[in-house]
């Protein structure tokens, strides 16, 4: 049995925390203060950046959906509003109404794991600041 449970514990040593992932996103609004949002985003499409760490990786979205910053090159520039999970939620669209609404707040959604390369549960931490979105995930 320890067989078992080992692998699954070693795993989650790995994946970022919830708390890890807020501090992310407060680390890219504190940088786009300090050195202007499109500086940072050009920093947070770097792969290697410093807004990339194990599993967690920051996004940034336009107040319309459109992708500014992230992780995959193939999403930056696009309109993202229209796009479901696994389950069919509009996750992008709950992301915006979360943001513009309260300002900041977690939301829960399937995703690409970029470390298991499957679609997982995820939950993540968005913070609007001006006119940007700025999220960061955990992978449950």
């Amino acid at each position: 049995m320890f067989v078992l449970v080992f692998p699954a514990a070693a795993f989650s040593a790995d994946a970022g925390t919830a708390d890890e992932a807020k501090a992310m996103v407060q680390k890219a609004v504190a940088a786009m203060k300090k050195n202007g949002v499109d500086a940072t985003i050009a920093d947070i499409n770097k792969r290697d950046g410093l807004y990339v760490d194990r599993d967690l990786y920051v996004v940034v979205y336009d107040l319309n959906g459109k992708n500014l910053g992230h992780l995959n090159p193939k999403m930056v520039g696009k309109d993202m509003r229209g796009l479901k999970d696994e389950d069919g939620k509009y996750f992008i669209r709950e992301r915006l109404e979360i943001a513009i609404k309260k300002g900041s707040g977690w939301q829960d959604y399937k995703f690409l794991n970029p470390l298991s390369r499957k679609v997982e549960p995820k939950s993540m931490y968005v913070e609007r600041y001006g006119n940007v979105i700025v999220g960061c995930g955990i992978y449950k």
